[in-house]
């Protein structure tokens, strides 16, 4: 690269690499293999904070009520009730796999701004994916000796 070339990329650099070319030579070759190396790395970045929204939404979704059943059985004794009042969360790959049984083919970006932004449409995939996957359903009777 040429000198006013170098200059230029180097331009809002700090102290004497914005005008000291050899200085700014190195700073620049280094800056651009940062943003090579980042350009990869944003792809990686972006699709886990999608499957993220998505296992949060799915999780919020999925479930009316989440309780810790070790505190009621001490309390209570009566055993139905208290598995009925143990939900299992949907997580994300069992409502990824609900999905794929019943063909919708969302990607995960998608999937990400939905839950975000459409809360009752996410809500309605969720439901979709719990019908298509026993795995997402919530056990009720035999749920508490499978735990215990």
């Amino acid at each position: 690269m040429n000198k006013d070339r170098i200059l230029k990329l180097a331009k809002g650099f700090r102290g004497r690499a914005k005008n000291c070319i050899r200085i700014a030579r190195e700073r620049v070759e280094k800056g651009l293999q940062y943003s090579y190396r980042d350009r990869r790395n944003k792809k990686r970045d972006m699709r886990s904070l999608w499957i993220e929204r998505i296992n949060a939404g799915s999780r919020l979704h999925g479930t009316s009520k989440v309780v810790d059943f070790r505190t009621f059985i001490d309390i209570f004794e009566d055993l139905e009730w208290v598995e009925s009042q143990i939900m299992e969360h949907v997580n994300y790959g069992n409502f990824m796999h609900g999905l794929m049984k019943e063909n919708i083919q969302l990607n995960r970006k998608v999937l990400s701004e939905l839950s975000m932004h459409e809360p009752y449409s996410f809500k309605a995939l969720v439901d979709v994916s719990c019908e298509a996957f026993p795995g997402n359903k919530v056990p009720r009777k035999e749920g508490l000796s499978i735990v215990l």
